[in-house]
């Protein structure tokens, strides 16, 4: 008979072990066999995945605007808590067979995709903390497509919550009969349980493009931002799509607007940056456009509260307005109310709740070549297995 080898009727493992972080678990896994086997048993995991971590870090790689070649060099920038460490590695997905690019985590699993130009283009999931991945192979693979990662182990059957989708977006423009163009996304979903793609059978028409800041998966819905006044928004599971209108509209500003999509709790937040301040808005209900303001602060208490690392920041945001420079200030992640955000070509953690700033580190730290336009991904670490392929 198979010795078990954890319960929640043993009161010690069931109230203290699952509280404990992964970073802090990965060190007991040293004890002994006995203690490194039961920390890696998938009902052991599972429980410690609901205590819900802070984010662990931020992944960072540059972005060409004008090319169509990708840039090869992925930053990680720790934290701890409200506590940045003020350190940046460039070597955490080296367990990889090639280099990647960056696209989505979730619950400690990372999505990545091979360099572009490639002759076979793969999509990785892995995990950095054990060094497991899986590669997808890639039909009719292209650089312009969002890749997102659906992974909800919270919700599947324990010997099941290693299983993950993943959701390819694509935008077509096509011409009617009568000469007109419009424009639509389309969305193709990989299953690791049938091992296949297929395409699904929803559109969505949109005339907008996807603004390249990556996307947020929120309890299994998909949602990333256009280059209009809305947000595209896909249920892989029902198959439904849906535009979502901004909390504020863009033309409403006379200062170009910073904004980025994040979570906090299970719920859709939208990070605003303006001439009023510093916004967060909540989503209430997706299919009404109804969002709620939990949080604004001027953008002169900001900078008084945070002098110094700000110093006139509406007459800096006014310079480049109806410029192709790059904005001074730029949200860049967002995740459990810590924003993670450029101020001139430094990197800062701003926490909604306490209202400070930290300084993170340099923009010329996170590559050789620096990159004010980048994708950034927020991480949690896990001890989730996925096993190599």
């Amino acid at each position: 008979m198979k010795k078990e080898l954890w319960s929640p009727s043993n009161d010690m493992l069931f109230e203290v072990l699952p509280k404990l972080s992964t970073k802090d678990l990965l060190k007991l896994k040293c004890v002994s066999k006995e203690w490194q086997c039961l920390i890696s048993d998938r009902s052991f995991i599972q429980v410690q995945l609901k205590n819900m971590e802070p984010p662990s870090g931020f992944f960072y790689q540059g972005r060409y605007q004008w090319c169509d070649e990708d840039y090869d060099w992925i930053s990680y920038m720790p934290i701890s808590g409200s506590v940045a460490t003020e350190e940046v590695h460039n070597d955490v997905l080296d367990f990889l067979p090639e280099n990647v690019v960056i696209l989505d985590s979730r619950y400690g699993l990372v999505c990545c995709r091979s360099i572009f130009p490639c002759n076979v283009p793969l999509i990785y999931i892995c995990n950095p903390v054990n060094k497991e991945w899986k590669a997808i192979q890639w039909p009719n693979s292209s650089r312009e497509s969002s890749i997102a990662l659906v992974f909800e182990p919270l919700k599947k059957p324990i010997n099941e919550f290693t299983k993950f989708q993943v959701v390819i977006v694509s935008h077509q423009d096509e011409t009617s009969t009568e000469g007109d163009r419009y424009g639509y996304f389309s969305f193709n979903i990989y299953s690791s349980e049938t091992g296949l793609w297929r395409r699904s059978g929803e559109i969505c028409y949109c005339n907008h493009n996807m603004l390249k800041k990556g996307c947020i998966c929120v309890k299994g819905i998909i949602y990333w931002l256009t280059d209009g006044d809305q947000i595209l928004m896909f249920d892989p599971e029902n198959e439904i799509s849906w535009l979502i209108s901004i909390p504020l509209p863009r033309n409403q500003f006379n200062l170009k607007p910073e904004m980025c999509l994040g979570e906090v709790e299970g719920r859709l937040h939208y990070v605003l940056i303006c001439e009023h301040g510093l916004q967060l808005w909540v989503l209430e209900d997706r299919f009404t456009s109804q969002w709620d303001l939990t949080y604004t602060i001027s953008l002169e208490e900001l900078e008084n509260e945070n002098n110094k690392y700000l110093f006139k920041i509406a007459e800096k945001l006014a310079s480049n307005f109806n410029t192709d420079d790059i904005p001074w200030i730029g949200t860049l992640a967002f995740k459990d109310n810590i924003l993670l955000m450029r101020v001139s070509v430094n990197i800062y953690l701003y926490h909604f709740e306490t209202r400070k700033m930290r300084h993170l580190c340099s923009l010329s730290a996170l590559a050789p070549k620096p990159f004010f336009v980048a994708t950034v991904v927020p991480y949690t670490m896990s001890l989730v297995p996925l096993g190599q392929s």
